[in-house]
């Protein structure tokens, strides 16, 4: 195969500085400002910008899965609004004239106090806003915090 150009690595062998004009020129690390990384943070900077932006900084510890709360919440009022339904779906107790709703069951771990409540309800819950206490209270029913359990 034809080359289009000399090599001119051979071509300018017995030249000294192979064009690059007084002694040392083109030689180490100095023209290139520093081996390897050095110099991201002064005069290689618009190169960090441009190709590297997440090289400075802190990035984070993440923690293991396990340890890391996953909250699934919902609404007083909405509870409110679905509680008969799942009273007759059979996923809620209806005894003594009040709806007993275990959260868990339904794939809930916290009680959130957003909207209003109309019937008298007996909730376990893993955790409850102080709002969604007060409100359940004034209805007539209860809140029952389960500890242990928050997946």
């Amino acid at each position: 195969m034809v080359r289009r150009f000399k090599k001119k690595s051979r071509y300018l062998r017995g030249w000294r500085t192979h064009s690059w004009g007084r002694v040392g020129q083109h030689r180490k690390s100095g023209s290139s400002g520093g081996r390897g990384r050095s110099g991201r943070h002064k005069h290689k900077w618009t190169w960090i910008l441009v190709y590297d932006p997440d090289y400075f900084g802190k990035h984070g510890f993440i923690q293991p899965p396990p340890l890391v709360k996953e909250w699934r919440e919902i609404n007083v009022g909405e509870l409110d609004k679905i509680v008969e339904d799942l009273a007759r779906k059979g996923l809620v107790e209806y005894r003594d004239g009040k709806y007993y709703v275990d959260l868990l069951k339904l794939g809930y771990n916290k009680l959130l106090g957003e909207g209003k409540v109309t019937h008298p309800m007996v909730i376990r819950t893993p955790a409850a806003t102080r709002n969604a206490e007060e409100k359940v209270r004034a209805a007539g029913g209860e809140i029952i915090l389960v500890r242990e359990v928050l997946h």
